[in-house]
């Protein structure tokens, strides 16, 4: 599931990340991943349902709200809370689940993978983007 040529072909076509569970606090891990992504040239969507904005992006309730294609549904949620969030993924047509560092949930992967979705899980996108690819803007 995390071949890394996988993983970079992941990075290298998405375009738009929809991040599920991103907070505002600028102390949190989901805001500076999703910050470094931004800075990479990715269009970030965030999906929080308690702000109307984070990262100069508007913030959307759910991914049902989202207008638009989603490449990437990328998961700042407890593992118990990611089923409902591959069902939404699955239902508005994103290509690719990825689970943050330390999330990881078996059923709603199977779930994904047999709609069609690639699955990343217990992987840092961050992390990822810097080992395979390097800090250098996409250009989009």
């Amino acid at each position: 599931m995390n071949d890394d040529q996988v993983l970079k072909e992941i990075l290298l076509s998405a375009k738009t990340i929809a991040s599920v569970g991103i907070s505002s606090n600028r102390e949190k891990d989901s805001y500076w991943v999703a910050s470094y992504l931004k800075e990479q040239g990715y269009r970030i969507i965030p999906v929080n349902p308690t702000t109307n904005e984070i990262l100069g992006e508007k913030a959307y309730p759910d991914l049902e709200s989202v207008p638009g294609k989603i490449d990437v549904v990328q998961v700042f949620r407890k593992p118990e809370d990611v089923p409902p969030v591959v069902d939404s993924a699955i239902k508005v047509g994103a290509k690719v689940i990825w689970m943050q560092d330390g999330i990881s949930h078996q059923e709603a992967a199977q779930k994904a993978s047999e709609a069609g979705l690639q699955v990343v899980m217990d992987a840092c996108m961050r992390a990822t983007h810097r080992r395979l690819i390097g800090e250098q803007p996409i250009k989009l």
